[in-house]
């Protein structure tokens, strides 16, 4: 396995790997057809195996505290995608991608990773056991048809909503049971030793 910087040439393979990696998660959902190009410095990283992208990370970085992290002190960066092909997990992929970023994070005199990650118990598993902490939360909630009734309005003439996405950042999270889709949305933040 290869661990190297992204290049442009690598798009479709970093797409097809992220799709893939994502389809059997809570962030099936969130399907991208080209690759995110940051506002601010980034480490942008693949692993490939045979010329085949099996794994990604991208992490957006600070070069002045508070314009990428949501949280902490000092200069952090936002792991905005982590992924591993289906075909390749269990082998260490995603842990090695982590680790070249965070030696890297720490050559830029970054102090910290922040990620964000919805309610997959897997998941939440493994940045705990990379050593991340869980800081805080609040829901995805996915409003359709009925769902929406008497919760969803708008005093605009002649729209009429047919589905939502919203934020829900309070601890009522019994009151939408009957909703079809919600997920808890989850920070979790590493500092580097």
């Amino acid at each position: 396995m290869l661990i190297r910087n992204y290049k442009k040439e690598d798009e479709q393979g970093w797409l097809r790997c992220r799709v893939l990696a994502f389809l059997n998660t809570a962030y099936y959902d969130n399907v991208l057809n080209k690759k995110e190009v940051y506002e601010h410095p980034s480490i942008e990283l693949v692993a490939e195996i045979d010329g085949i992208i099996v794994g990604l990370i991208d992490v957006e970085y600070e070069v002045e505290e508070g314009t990428v992290c949501s949280r902490g002190n000092g200069l952090g960066g936002m792991v905005w995608h982590i992924a591993v092909h289906p075909d390749y997990v269990r082998n260490g992929i995603g842990e090695n991608l982590l680790k070249v970023a965070e030696k890297r994070a720490i050559e830029l005199n970054l102090n910290r990773f922040e990620a964000w990650t919805r309610d997959d118990q897997w998941v939440q598993n493994w940045y705990k056991k990379m050593e991340f902490n869980q800081v805080e939360s609040y829901y995805h909630l996915y409003f359709e048809g009925i769902e929406m009734n008497n919760r969803i309005a708008t005093n605009v003439s002649n729209l009429f909503p047919v589905s939502t996405f919203a934020h829900y950042v309070s601890n009522d999270i019994e009151q939408f049971n009957n909703i079809t889709r919600k997920h808890q949305c989850i920070c979790y933040e590493k500092y580097f030793k």
